[in-house]
């Protein structure tokens, strides 16, 4: 079985969100069950591209309305990712120093022709293909519908849906730059007066996936306007929970921690990362640890921190460290409590990948107050990192983090508010204080799989039904 992943991100080339991780880890466990699974996605000219050597396996042109565009599929050369990788080469249009801008419209588009037009060539079509996210989300259309595609029509596409807020809407003036197709079908290109990629894959699609149970569910009733296409596609839609790369995020092998550790060794490993990470920004060792990692936008609940922080650390109790950017104001709300909180809160705003596994082992609590979250990978992480889990129960946070009153590992609330967040924050501080069971609940999360063993199986089964 041969199965083509098409995304606009793939870690370790390109990452922005989850998607980069879903798509960097999925296609690895998919070869340990046989599957030829390969992955294609833009040349970006960013830190990647620069320190990796590339060959040219195939050259052609694109039509984009009026323009004219050369392109080339690259291969990585000594590509140790544990799968192939194909980059598609648009120098005037995909080349750039981002991932995404504010009008990513031709971008994607012309990376969406690229891809298939190679594909058209291989001396083998794929037995799937696999798109990701609203970025790909014409590819199910075109190899439907385009005229230029249609010894393609036969072969079965999947979506999956990583984050439904982000739709790839443009305007009707720019129908053109799609390769030809019967007029007739324009409606499947059209939700509420404008082109809609995710709309559209989720009508042409054979398959529609999300990354949780609980996110497909709660998409039927909150999906950003595509609620009642959903629930009318429901028959061809399913949730398959996202999993972790444990040979990436693996404690006893970590490169980016300061000290590696096993369940047997947590206490010790724990606080080494946990003096340095103090240390490094002039937090008290001795106080329960807590941190967020991720964008600062709305959908995080980023907004609400300030004040979350700001009344969290007014008892001198706690340390909070955050890593992340986004919301311009909130960053800047942010960094002021630098000076008001010193040696209790620090702020870290931008990204860096080695000094997120380095939280992961070295802090008690990790914050996830989402108003959305698809499935959620920072919770795997820091589950498999000894780091519990403070989440609102949500999508598939709720899928994967049982409470502690409950039996669990984790401490859960119900609202993306203050109060709730607040009061989580005052359960784990108690919690902490109990040493015994705080320990204790520590081997327990590093005991949970959330491997792409079992969701790997889960795309196989749903591959074989469409084959079939």
């Amino acid at each position: 079985m041969d199965v083509i992943h098409i995304s606009a991100e793939c870690y370790p080339v390109a990452k922005v969100g989850g998607l980069a991780d879903v798509v960097g880890a999925l296609p690895k466990y998919q070869k340990k069950l046989g599957v030829n699974s390969k992955v294609i996605m833009p040349f970006y000219d960013i830190e990647f591209a620069k320190k990796n050597s590339f060959k040219t396996v195939y050259n052609s042109s694109l039509i984009l309305g009026k323009n004219n565009f050369d392109f080339r599929i690259l291969t990585l050369t000594g590509n140790t990712l544990g799968f192939e990788l194909f980059l598609v080469d648009v120098p005037d249009l995909l080349f750039k120093g981002y991932v995404y801008s504010d009008d990513d419209t031709d971008r994607f588009l012309a990376f969406q022709i690229a891809a298939l037009d190679w594909i058209l060539q291989l001396d083998a079509t794929p037995s799937i293909i696999h798109c990701h996210d609203h970025h790909t989300g014409l590819i199910p259309f075109m190899l439907s519908h385009c005229f230029k595609y249609k010894v393609l029509k036969e072969t079965p596409s999947i979506l999956t849906i990583h984050n439904a807020q982000y739709q790839g809407w443009f305007s009707h003036d720019k129908v053109p730059l799609i390769p030809s197709f019967n007029p007739t079908k324009i409606g499947l290109l059209d939700w509420n007066g404008t082109i809609n990629p995710l709309a559209t894959a989720i009508k042409c699609a054979w398959q529609v996936t999300t990354v949780s149970p609980s996110y497909m569910e709660e998409l039927k009733v909150n999906a950003n306007g595509l609620e009642d296409l959903l629930s009318h596609e429901a028959a061809k839609c399913t949730g398959i929970l996202n999993g972790i790369d444990t040979k990436v995020w693996n404690t006893e092998t970590d490169p980016l921690i300061i000290k590696n550790y096993s369940i047997k060794t947590l206490q010790s490993g724990k606080k080494a990362n946990k003096k340095w990470l103090c240390n490094k920004f002039n937090l008290d060792h001795d106080k329960p640890f807590f941190a967020f990692i991720g964008r600062l936008v709305y959908e995080k609940g980023a907004d609400l921190f300030p004040d979350i922080f700001y009344k969290a650390l007014l008892k001198k109790e706690i340390n909070i460290l955050v890593l992340g950017s986004g919301d311009k104001q909130v960053e800047a709300k942010l960094k002021t409590l630098n000076i008001p909180f010193k040696n209790y809160y620090n702020s870290f705003i931008g990204y860096d990948e080695s000094l997120a596994h380095k939280i992961y082992a070295g802090t008690d609590f990790l914050l996830m107050p989402s108003r959305v979250e698809p499935c959620g990978l920072n919770q795997m992480y820091a589950l498999h990192y000894g780091t519990i889990p403070i989440v609102r129960s949500i999508g598939g946070l709720k899928d994967t983090v049982i409470d502690i009153d409950e039996g669990g590992f984790g401490i859960c609330h119900d609202k993306a508010s203050t109060e709730d967040v607040i009061y989580a924050i005052d359960r784990a501080v108690k919690f902490y204080k109990n040493q015994k069971d705080f320990r204790r609940t520590r081997k327990k999360c590093m005991q949970i799989d959330n491997s792409w063993n079992k969701s790997s199986q889960e795309y196989l089964s749903l591959y074989k039904s469409l084959i079939s």
